[in-house]
């Protein structure tokens, strides 16, 4: 059974005709129009028709970030999309004639890893992607966890610091202003304005004229001592919001995905050790596992396009 998936992300629509072993067969990607949903509607009403041509397809699912209901048919919002209680699936099910399910884009990928790739063989996982922000997939019961608006799991906005930074949801302290990507370069720029370790943080911003991602990421890379501790302080965040989660979810296994994950052990070392340090009834709870997401790119792609096939056969 085929389905398709569709990713929109902040720049690209990734999309891809999905079997039923999480392999694509066929897939494209396109520029996003973000500030034009009329036009962006249309790019994936095209993809569609391009992707289906030859193919029998069981559904479509559409993965975007933002707060989707329950039904998996009206975004609520979107953060880089001018949607406001938008009908998405109605829109794109009157344009292709097939069955359209819309999912959270972290959802996505996290239900992917589930059924496909890092979260195989266990039951109930909890999913932290590590990108700009921090986004979150939950699996309970083998089942992916929405909350009763649609709108659950968002991981991110896990309250660590009380009266902490200001987040852009509104408040202040959310996991998003210290295990996120943003976080990283600006503990890094902390530790390369204090000299010692951070000397070669400094040099790179010095000749770069600022810190980013990749440059920050290879100096993790070759383990040099400043970048090393920024990802540490990052995975110290990590590790405490996982053991509040480990209260209330209990899951057998955390899943890090994102940019920053690639660190691997890394960022897994401190991870675990801040777990432990914070875990409610040490020693007597049992600990689940860490690892890094397998998928990748394609984990909300093909995340999407199992949740469509789950959905027909759930309302079959």
């Amino acid at each position: 059974m085929h389905a398709i998936g569709i990713d929109i992300g902040g720049t690209k629509i990734a999309g891809a005709v999905v079997d039923d072993f999480g392999a694509m067969v066929r897939s494209e990607r396109v520029p996003t129009p973000a500030g034009d949903p009329a036009s962006l509607e249309d790019a994936v009403v095209a993809m569609i028709h391009s992707l289906s041509a030859g193919q029998e397809i069981t559904a479509v699912g559409v993965a975007a970030a933002g707060f989707i209901d329950a039904a998996q048919s009206t975004v609520y919002y979107a953060p880089n999309i001018n949607w406001r209680n938008e009908p998405f699936r109605e829109k794109l099910e009157a344009r292709v004639g097939t069955t359209v399910v819309v999912d959270n884009d972290a959802n996505a990928a996290g239900w992917a890893e589930f059924r496909y790739g890092a979260g195989r063989m266990v039951s109930d996982m909890a999913m932290l992607t590590i990108g700009t922000g921090v986004g979150g997939a939950i699996v309970a019961g083998d089942r992916l966890f929405r909350g009763g608006f649609g709108a659950g799991a968002e991981l991110g906005h896990l309250r660590v610091v009380p009266d902490g930074l200001a987040c852009g949801c509104g408040q202040r302290g959310c996991l998003e202003q210290y295990g996120s990507g943003r976080a990283l370069l600006r503990m890094a720029n902390e530790i390369a304005d204090a000299g010692g370790i951070g000397q070669a943080l400094a040099r790179v911003r010095d000749e770069n004229g600022s810190l980013d991602g990749r440059s920050v990421g290879a100096l993790i890379e070759i383990e040099d001592p400043g970048a090393v501790a920024a990802l540490r302080q990052l995975g110290h965040w990590l590790g405490q919001a996982a053991a509040s989660l480990s209260a209330v979810l209990d899951p057998q296994r955390f899943v890090f995905g994102g940019g920053v994950a690639v660190a691997g052990e890394l960022l897994l070392g401190p991870v675990r050790e801040a777990y432990l340090e914070h875990l409610p009834a040490r020693g007597y709870h049992p600990e689940p596992d860490f690892v890094i997401a397998e998928l990748e790119n394609d984990a909300g792609v093909v995340g999407a396009a199992d949740l469509a096939r789950v959905w027909v056969a759930e309302h079959a």
